[in-house]
């Protein structure tokens, strides 16, 4: 068995997010065999080859401090930043990105969402928010991957969850067979054979499962255990394959390339999961929450979010891979265009802003804008769902698919599936 912890993200509101999943028993006595037959029993169309790398920004990243500056504001909302030019007439961003600003030919950001006050990534990832989704178990984006594309390559799992489990990624009333494989605590090491097993002796094992899963098939008069020897191959070539494993071992990387990631890794790691074949990897970085000293702090997080970002982008285009992997950036909500008394910005969910690139879409733009103060949107609004439809037309998925509900009731991806037309 494989268990793996998430870290501990903590908010203004006191709430601790902390996610596990064991590989093997998968946190509800599934065995890594057994999801993978519930997901290749699954069934449904099978979509386009491209994938999804989701970056949520934990506490509400400041609109008005990235992709959102407004120089002409009292100094009391504008801030301490200063815009520069990127590389598109016309279009700035805040100077601790420089990196991004110098090809923001390959990027896009929409800025004109508006969303909800909740401390969740559960609107971001699912489209409904966290208070709905309580009951309701809506799925995330990388769980309607994992449903719709099945197991993907040979030993490469579909979803891929860089970060601890959480609402928003779980796959709710799609079933715990399209939970993310979540590589991001102890036990990681684990996916390799143990030192005194040998390929002949796994083969053994193969045969000797074969057998016990055939007992298992014919005493099953419902017939769902039919074919659990080929899941059970499948689970193996998880382990013996070694892609996922060798994608996340970034010592296989290029020393030179490791330098550039240097205190950003996860963003090496999601290049390196979708190029291994992964259909949607979803990550984590920093902590946005900035009541109190917005600028110190987006001072120091900023230029590594900044580097992570451009690096990924421009890696993947080198590598062919610009137009078949879409990307998104954002948080749960923006934050107060009036800056506080302790020098900070507070929840403001009437608008934030997404960065997007790849897929396909149309970048080197900015979609809608804000009021001259950064406090609503003026023109363009869209909420989270317009955004992950666009996503999900990009994969190639339907966003008016339904899938049965715990009560059988047929329940859309999406109820709001209009995409952000600008960026089509």
């Amino acid at each position: 068995m494989l268990t793996v912890w998430g870290k501990r993200e903590s908010f203004c509101d006191g709430v601790t997010r902390r996610g596990f999943l064991q590989v093997g028993a998968f946190g509800a006595g599934l065995t890594l065999a057994e999801m993978l037959r519930l997901r290749a029993t699954a069934g449904g169309p099978r979509a386009s080859t491209r994938t999804a790398i989701m970056i949520y920004l934990p506490g509400g990243p400041s609109h008005m401090d990235m992709y959102d500056l407004k120089p002409d504001a009292p100094k009391e909302f504008r801030g301490e930043f200063k815009p520069i030019p990127t590389n598109v007439p016309g279009v700035q961003v805040c100077e601790h990105m420089p990196m991004q600003a110098r090809m923001w030919d390959k990027l896009a950001a929409v800025r004109s969402i508006v969303t909800v006050e909740e401390h969740s990534d559960t609107m971001v990832m699912t489209g409904f928010p966290d208070r709905v989704n309580r009951t309701a178990g809506r799925p995330s984006i990388g769980s309607v991957v994992s449903k719709v594309r099945g197991t993907g390559h040979a030993g490469v799992p579909p979803f891929v969850s860089l970060r601890n489990m959480t609402r928003g990624t779980e796959p709710g009333y799609l079933g715990i067979a399209h939970r993310p494989f979540t590589p991001s605590g102890p036990g990681a090491q684990n996916l390799r054979m143990a030192r005194d097993v040998s390929l002949d002796r796994l083969e053994d094992r193969k045969g000797l499962l074969h057998a016990f899963d055939s007992v298992r098939r014919e005493a099953d008069a419902s017939g769902t255990m039919t074919g659990m020897d080929s899941f059970a191959t499948q689970a193996l070539e998880l382990v013996v394959s070694g892609k996922v494993r060798h994608a996340l071992d970034l010592s296989k990387e290029e020393s030179r390339s490791r330098a550039r990631y240097k205190g950003v890794e996860q963003f090496l790691t999601a290049r390196r999961l979708v190029e291994a074949g992964v259909g949607c990897v979803t990550l984590a970085y920093g902590g946005w929450d900035t009541h109190g000293q917005n600028f110190t702090t987006l001072k120091r997080q900023l230029p590594m979010l900044d580097r992570g970002i451009a690096n990924m982008i421009q890696d993947l285009y080198d590598r062919g891979l610009g137009d078949e992997v879409v990307t998104v950036v954002w948080g749960e909500f923006g934050r107060t265009p009036k800056i506080n008394r302790g020098a900070g910005r507070d929840h403001w969910p009437s608008v934030m802003s997404a960065l997007v690139a790849g897929g396909g879409l149309r970048m080197g733009q900015m979609v809608g804008a804000s009021t001259s103060r950064g406090e609503r949107p003026k023109d363009s609004p869209y909420v989270p769902s317009n955004v992950l439809s666009t996503v999900y037309r990009v994969l190639g998925i339907d966003a008016a698919q339904t899938f049965p509900n715990g009560s059988g009731r047929p329940m859309y991806i999406l109820d709001d599936r209009a995409p952000v037309k600008e960026l089509l």
